[in-house]
């Protein structure tokens, strides 16, 4: 299993960082835009970034999100081609990459096939949304050996059950900040922090809380007490706006950077990264969207 993610949160937890975590829809516009997207949201200072799997009928999310799963499979996006396109940012880039999917692309694709292709393009690890911990399938067993498998947890799960997800947690733990579909929202989650307390007292993995966050203030508020903050509806609704505009990967750096700074900052170490020391001489390709 990839290392990436564990040494990740080693090193922030060495600096006494949190960590930013980036969501956006691969292939939104299009996947070549999605490879310098990734390169873009590290510059700005993502620490982790997560990708969706554009699915046909995402139920667990909402219009924002929904229109770009739309917008990535009319552009052609697919299993293979997430990929291929991990495939590349990994000749460039070492962060951490977690894949946000519904299960049935993956059964489409194969379970173990996609595991094995998966972990040789560079994946660290694998969020199913609607695969309960109790399923076991066909090429789970061969997923879960190659890839950290996520897990979520949400407010209203009940003691018994956040035991087992606890145990079961590899990676980190994404806390669903609250009840309902993703989305913007204009407060930071009143139940979260409750639910990152309870978990840890269940698990040693990192705690990240993602729905709904969208401000530097909303991303302050939960860094006080998550181990990482997932920003996602707030770039992907950008990403629509922008998707058509050459500087597209230059707004959306310029959006996420006070993010990355507000959760830094709000674990005492503020500040955003520098460009990838591959990207400072020059080894960066012109493929893609103006974004390269």
């Amino acid at each position: 299993m990839s290392s990436r993610i564990a040494e990740k949160f080693s090193s922030l937890s060495l600096a006494g960082r949190r960590a930013f975590v980036p969501y956006i829809t691969a292939g939104d516009p299009t996947l070549s835009a999605t490879r310098d997207l990734v390169f873009a949201l590290e510059r700005a200072g993502a620490d982790l970034i997560e990708l969706g799997v554009p699915f046909s009928d995402p139920l667990a999310d909402g219009e924002v999100n929904q229109a770009a799963a739309f917008r990535a499979l009319q552009a052609g996006a697919s299993v293979e081609g997430v990929l291929e396109t991990i495939a590349e940012i990994r000749k460039i880039s070492e962060i951490p990459l977690v894949l946000f999917s519904y299960l049935n692309p993956l059964l489409q694709f194969g379970l173990a096939r996609f595991a094995t292709e998966a972990s040789r393009a560079g994946v660290d690890g694998v969020l199913l949304v609607d695969l309960p911990l109790e399923e076991r399938l066909p090429g789970l067993q061969v997923l879960e050996s190659l890839l950290a498998r996520i897990h979520l947890v949400a407010p209203t799960t009940e003691i018994p059950r956040r035991q087992a997800i606890g145990k079961a947690a590899e990676g980190f733990l994404y806390c669903v900040a609250r009840l309902g579909t993703t989305g913007v929202r204009e407060q930071a989650p009143a139940e979260a922090e409750g639910l990152v307390r309870s978990m840890r007292t269940f698990c040693t993995v990192p705690a990240c809380v993602g729905f709904g966050i969208s401000t530097p203030e909303q991303a302050v508020s939960v860094a006080a007490y998550a181990d990482g903050v997932v920003v996602g509806s707030a770039l992907v609704e950008r990403i629509g706006a922008w998707g058509s505009e050459p500087d597209l990967c230059e707004r959306i750096e310029r959006f996420a950077r006070p993010l990355a700074e507000g959760v830094h900052r709000a674990s005492g170490k503020g500040g955003a990264r520098g460009a990838h020391p591959r990207e400072l001489k020059g080894e960066r390709g012109t493929v893609g969207n103006s974004c390269a």
